[in-house]
């Protein structure tokens, strides 16, 4: 199915970037088939192959042209009014996902078996892997895609990442924690049973400074696996004087000897790491 698909849309894209604007229209179907694809989990914006993350440019701009040929319609869910091109998701029930009232997922998104969303919301494109956690008025922006064993924690915010169709959306790999209020934007990947503290923002810009092994390294859009994360500043020089601007700092990392819950209550410990 994923293969056919690829070949009728990468066609579709062909043509409608070629000039002939009719064909969303015409192959409305097919934009459907792919978003419906995408809400089932047969297919999913962003795969691992190798331990390398691979973007699939079709299936974002399938989302983008899905916008375009969608028709603003009012919808009721319960006491609740929408006016939207998008619907929402219902088949959470067969997928065994849990759904806090008013929690809120678009259709096109995907949870695997032991979801749970608390009052929450899940955009278009997104993939949240099995026994995630999204807390409370949490979000996962477009195209994000979130690991097994997740937990977002109250008021995390996950960007989404819908343009350029290339650009890679926000990646949150297995077991990873992130503290209240933490921001992710900008296609930031967060590696493998990563601990973040409250209040780390991170964009693809953000230094992001290592300050294991006796040495500041700096990195950029990308925290490593078991790695613990504290929000900082770092001194900047500026025409009369100096500002402070935000920055990130990893100052250790959870024992690989501890199993996943006293790893991270360890970590917590040890750390002084707010949640």
């Amino acid at each position: 199915m994923e293969t056919q698909l690829n070949s009728e849309m990468n066609e579709l894209i062909k043509r409608f970037e070629g000039g002939d604007t009719e064909i969303l229209k015409k192959e409305h179907r097919l934009i459907e088939e792919t978003i419906g694809a995408l809400d089932d989990g047969t297919l999913r914006v962003c795969t691992q192959v190798d331990g390398e993350w691979r973007t699939h440019e079709w299936i974002k701009k399938a989302i983008l042209y899905y916008f375009k040929i969608a028709e603003m319609v009012e919808f009721s869910v319960g006491p609740f009014v929408y006016h939207d091109k998008i619907p929402l998701k219902t088949n959470y029930k067969k997928l065994n996902v849990r759904v806090v009232p008013p929690a809120t997922a678009r259709f096109g998104s995907f949870m695997e078996p032991g979801v749970i969303l608390m009052p929450s919301y899940v955009n278009i494109g997104a993939y949240v892997g099995a026994g995630t956690m999204v807390d409370t008025w949490a979000t996962v922006g477009s195209c994000a895609q979130i690991g097994r064993g997740v937990h977002l924690s109250g008021g995390v915010g996950i960007g989404g990442v819908l343009e350029p169709a290339a650009a890679s959306p926000v990646i949150v790999e297995d077991r990873a924690f992130l503290g209240s209020r933490c921001i992710i934007v900008e296609g930031v990947r967060i590696g493998k049973e990563a601990v973040l503290a409250a209040n780390v923002t991170l964009t693809a810009s953000t230094p992001i400074i290592d300050t294991r092994n006796g040495e500041f390294r700096e990195l950029k859009g990308y925290i490593p696996e078991r790695a613990v994360v504290l929000p900082g500043t770092r001194e900047k020089k500026v025409p009369g004087g100096v500002i402070y601007t935000s920055c990130a700092y990893i100052i250790g990392e959870r024992k690989a000897s501890t199993d996943q819950k006293t790893s991270l209550n360890n970590v917590l410990r040890e750390f002084s790491v707010p949640v």
